[in-house]
């Protein structure tokens, strides 16, 4: 009997796990299947992004279903990104992570890359040279070339059918590549987890358990309250249906720490397993790897607070407010900037006054945070999918749409 997907990465996560805690640091000898996977990942995500997100951008059939597309997916990525922020500053407050502990390095200044400004940051969007873009991987201008082109499509009409045929057939090469890089996904998971858990162990984390164990409460939290309960009211599917199908892409977000790295998981999950039709799909997804960071937003809140407690700084209710809105804000611009959560978080300290040296602390195990905040960015790229189709579907079909139609 042939196993699918998410059973072979299921036992391939499991027997990570366990060959890491076996083997110790010894376990690096299989990193090379990791990297190989990534490098495939990698080497499927620009063509992939660029050519779906033209797609999905020109197959809206015109700027006014375009404008109503965009604008449900951009309003529930900022929605669900505030409600992230806030769950990590209950988070904290409940569990306290940061009372109490004192830890060697806290005068140690981590390097940081200097946070850009918010007019550096929106210039930087929009590329001076596409082709530069897509050979550096930038993937906000990437998605910036990519909506414009679809744009002028969808302008154009019959004149530009070649071109749009050209996408959509690229597309569909794509999507059959990267069928074939998941079959490795199992090895590459293994390749990926074992040297994570070969090298920090179990006891390197009991300093900063309580952080962990907040952080994984906070993403828990808004996964069933947030995701689950959008999916179900707003999506109109039942929330097991929506954790079976997209089970694998969580597994794979979880071990490679990289949202756009996921990204052909995440579209063949919804396609395949949520039955999201492609034209939402290649428009929310690609659009949501890169500006939708709830988990990331999530950590800054929960580590702003955990700073301030460890160095026994009490936040004001103005504070917090500014937490939020530097968090959300800033995650937008994220993934285009080297080392963004550590940047971001930075930003998040200096807005409220925070020592940044307090980032030194979240340093260590900031890769193993990474995993909880990829995986939860992942599942709201997918709730956002499912929700949007549903909207979508019902606008369609609605009498004063369908005359119009």
């Amino acid at each position: 009997m042939r196993l699918n997907l998410l059973t072979q990465i299921l036992i391939a996560f499991v027997l990570s796990i366990v060959l890491g805690l076996i083997f110790g640091p010894a376990i690096a000898v299989i990193q090379p299947l990791g990297d190989l996977f990534l490098r495939l990942i990698k080497f499927v995500v620009v063509p992939l992004v660029l050519s779906s997100l033209v797609i999905g951008v020109a197959g809206t059939g015109s700027l006014k279903q375009l404008g109503a597309l965009g604008g449900k997916t951009i309003a529930y990525y900022m929605v669900t990104t505030a409600v992230a922020v806030g769950i990590g500053i209950v988070a904290g407050l409940i569990f306290m992570p940061g009372a109490g502990l004192s830890m060697p390095g806290t005068g140690e200044k981590p390097e940081v890359a200097q946070a850009p400004g918010v007019t550096d940051m929106l210039l930087g969007i929009v590329p001076t040279n596409p082709v530069e873009s897509l050979v550096s991987g930038n993937m906000l201008q990437i998605i910036f070339f990519a909506v414009f082109v679809g744009l002028g499509i969808t302008m154009l009409g019959e004149k530009s059918r070649t071109v749009y045929k050209f996408f959509e057939e690229f597309a569909e090469i794509m999507y059959k590549i990267t069928g074939i890089v998941m079959r490795f996904a199992p090895f590459g998971i293994l390749g990926l987890t074992a040297p994570i858990v070969g090298q920090y162990g179990l006891s390197v984390l009991l300093p900063l358990m309580k952080l962990l164990l907040a952080f994984a409460a906070g993403c828990l939290v808004h996964f069933v309250v947030t995701y689950l309960l959008a999916v179900r009211a707003l999506g109109r599917m039942s929330p097991l249906v929506f954790v079976r199908g997209i089970a694998p892409a969580m597994l794979v977000a979880f071990s490679t720490s990289s949202s756009s790295g996921t990204l052909p998981v995440t579209i063949k999950s919804c396609e395949d397993n949520l039955k999201v039709p492609r034209r939402v799909t290649s428009f929310v997804l690609p659009l949501g790897a890169t500006i939708n960071m709830d988990g990331t937003a999530m950590y800054q809140g929960l580590a702003a607070l955990f700073i301030a407690q460890v160095f026994g700084i009490d936040l004001s209710f103005t504070q917090l407010l500014m937490i939020v809105l530097t968090a959300t804000l800033g995650s937008i611009g994220a993934a285009g900037v080297p080392g963004a959560a550590l940047v971001m978080l930075s930003m998040v300290t200096a807005s409220v006054g925070l020592p940044l040296e307090g980032v030194a602390l979240i340093a260590g195990v900031d890769r193993i945070l990474d995993m909880f905040r990829t995986t939860l960015n992942v599942s709201g790229d997918a709730s956002a999918a499912v929700v949007v189709s549903a909207k979508e579907r019902r606008r369609v079909q609605s009498p004063k749409e369908a005359s119009v139609l």
